[in-house]
């Protein structure tokens, strides 16, 4: 939904820019909080929304949710021939899918898995066994696009600064707690850096081969421990974790409060990554945007005179009126 992820993206947007306002040096929204005048840690937010609010909505979930058998692993760990001509054409339509839609900076993984997952149920001589027995189609597929997406969006955040998944969220946030600032002049001030970020893919999927084929055994037997220690285990560490970062039981509150944030999205369906989207990129647009009106004399027009931000302004326009457009046309006809 184009308007839950708006409502986070600005709920977002306000958060980031709670804390002391570097034009003026004036307190926004700390209600006399002196731990808020710094603002609100990304990391906080992040571990509250992903972490606590999903352990919340799971255990809140309780015995509704269906505990399927965990069954042991035999046989050969290997693919077979028939697994092998099984996959690879799904694992090329697959990273077709990923590559170019999270190379967008408005894509993400979630939609060319989906994509990806329904084309191979399509096009499958065994669509029955989809959801039922397992077809292994429906999950090189996917597998393939999410890999390639998480590759693709790379591309807006090195280039425009834009993170289009919460993982490419924290990362811009790191790069800004080092004080680097990412656009198409990063290519050349940290050639090593980027370089580095897209060795890291070749080296983390090599690793992740190395983990998981001789220890499937062990992440298996993990799916033996019971719900409520699990989530427990979740809350103790991701609490202990951001109380040992500041030694500040103000942030292990932050952390509980965002808990519930995100326990509340995770019920009534809103994403949470346009949330730390808008943490991160909510002070930065505003401190550039009003650097724009200081040099421009408070002339609004400065941002559509320059070819390269009016164009960016008309694409962030079309990409939210035209699926709208385009879905009443649909009915329309």
């Amino acid at each position: 939904s184009m308007l839950r992820g708006l409502i986070s993206l600005f709920v977002g947007a306000l958060v980031g820019l709670v804390g002391i306002d570097l034009q003026t040096g004036q307190a926004r929204f700390t209600f006399g909080q002196a731990q808020l005048l710094d603002g609100i840690e990304v990391t906080i937010a992040a571990v509250g929304l992903f972490a606590v609010g999903e352990a919340l909505f799971l255990a809140w979930q309780g015995r509704e949710s269906k505990v399927g058998e965990v069954m042991k692993v035999s046989g050969s760990l290997w693919m077979s021939r028939q697994d092998w001509a099984r996959s690879w054409k799904a694992w090329l339509r697959g990273a077709f899918y990923g590559f170019p839609i999270g190379a967008m900076p408005a894509g993400g993984a979630e939609l060319p898995t989906l994509l990806s997952y329904y084309t191979e149920k399509k096009l499958s001589k065994h669509p029955e066994e989809f959801g039922t027995t397992g077809a292994i189609e429906g999950v090189a597929g996917p597998e393939a696009a999410n890999n390639a997406a998480a590759a693709g969006v790379l591309m807006p955040l090195l280039t425009l600064g834009i993170p289009t998944s919460a993982t490419a969220a924290i990362m811009l946030s790191a790069f800004e707690g080092y004080g680097i600032q990412t656009g198409p002049a990063l290519f050349a001030s940290q050639s090593s850096l980027v370089w580095t970020l897209i060795a890291s893919l070749y080296i983390g999927n090599v690793i992740l081969l190395i983990l998981n084929l001789p220890l499937v055994g062990l992440w298996v037997k993990l799916l033996k421990i019971p719900p409520p220690w699990l989530y427990a285990g979740i809350i103790v560490i991701s609490t202990a974790g951001v109380y040992g970062a500041g030694n500040s039981v103000f942030n292990v509150g932050l952390l509980f409060a965002f808990g519930l944030v995100g326990f509340a999205m995770r019920r009534f369906d809103f994403p949470a990554a346009p949330l730390i989207v808008g943490l991160i990129l909510a002070p930065m647009a505003e401190q550039s945007m009003r650097q724009a009106l200081t040099i421009s004399m408070g002339d609004w027009t400065t941002f559509v005179t320059r070819p390269l931000s009016g164009s960016l302004l008309v694409i962030a326009s079309l990409l939210l009126i035209a699926p709208v457009v385009w879905r009443r046309i649909r009915k329309a006809g």
